[in-house]
């Protein structure tokens, strides 16, 4: 029992750091029907510039703030000068361009930073903490937290707010959104800066436990797409849920199969539930009528 308890919570650890970037996917999908897989590099720029920050001899929690704000203003740049030109463009262009942005930035970071793997210290000490027999880190704790509190925020902030209705007006029928005076243009800056700043609040508060790179942001876009795509592509619910399933997957895998194959089981797991629901869990059914 301490043993399952022990896969089960360092998977809830994991895929609340998988639901963070999800909810990023689900921001610019909601916007834009456009599925961002620069997301993950978000997630590492959150965590390499306050390292260094910290490394100058910044506070950490000062250090931690520039950080958000600078990977939001790369969020706006981002779609400004990558996304805005090619609006009429295809989807699928749309994501490519998103790739090759991806690539661009972490390009970008290995030069200006360099290519070790670096942490900080953990917010609240790295004394473990006992919890039905299994441990469990302080830190684990926040990044547990920052995914609910981060989830509800954008629950809110989609039903109760005319921002965020303006959000999903954008993405239902932009032509539409623009005639009842939606500004598209500034709703789509608000998109990206809000997910790169989610994505670089994601990459804050797992660096204590993971440590951070130049390259960990391809393997975490992949994982967040995947927990997007498992609880429903747009839905923050499904985003929540679907990180969360995806990180003890991949736990149970590494513990009772191997921890080379833990990444091929999830996957897996994901797929069998694709198949049979492909709107995923929280997804809505489209019937079109002829």
């Amino acid at each position: 029992m301490p043993e399952l308890m022990q896969f089960i919570l360092s998977g809830v650890t994991v895929g609340a750091v998988y639901a963070l970037v999800a909810l990023g996917f689900t921001i610019i999908y909601n916007a834009s029907d456009v599925v961002n897989f620069a997301q993950g590099e978000f997630v590492m720029l959150g965590g390499m510039v306050t390292v260094f920050l910290h490394d100058a001899g910044q506070p950490l929690p000062l250090a931690a703030l520039i950080a958000i704000v600078a990977v939001a203003l790369i969020g706006i740049i981002l779609n400004k000068l990558a996304i805005e030109p090619a609006r009429k463009a295809p989807v699928v262009s749309l994501i490519i361009i998103t790739i090759g942005a991806s690539i661009f930035i972490r390009g970008v970071t290995q030069n200006v930073f360099d290519k070790q793997l670096h942490r900080f210290p953990a917010f609240s000490g790295d004394q473990p903490i006992i919890l039905f027999g299994a441990t469990i880190l302080p830190q684990s704790l926040w990044v547990i937290a920052g995914a609910v509190l981060v989830f509800t925020a954008l629950w809110l902030f989609f039903t109760r707010t005319l921002t965020g209705k303006a959000v999903l007006a954008t993405s239902n029928n932009r032509l539409a959104a623009q005639l009842v005076g939606i500004n598209t243009n500034w709703v789509m800056a608000l998109s990206f800066a809000l997910s790169a700043a989610i994505g670089a609040l994601a990459g804050i508060l797992m660096t204590p436990i993971t440590m951070t790179g130049y390259d960990i942001g391809i393997a975490l876009a992949l994982k967040g797409f995947a927990a997007a795509m498992l609880g429903g592509m747009g839905n923050p619910k499904g985003a929540l849920v679907g990180g969360l399933l995806l990180g003890i997957f991949e736990a149970l895998s590494a513990g009772f199969i191997s921890s080379q194959y833990k990444d091929a089981v999830a996957f897996i797991v994901i797929l069998a539930v694709l198949f049979m629901m492909p709107q995923g869990l929280f997804g809505r059914t489209f019937t079109d009528r002829v």
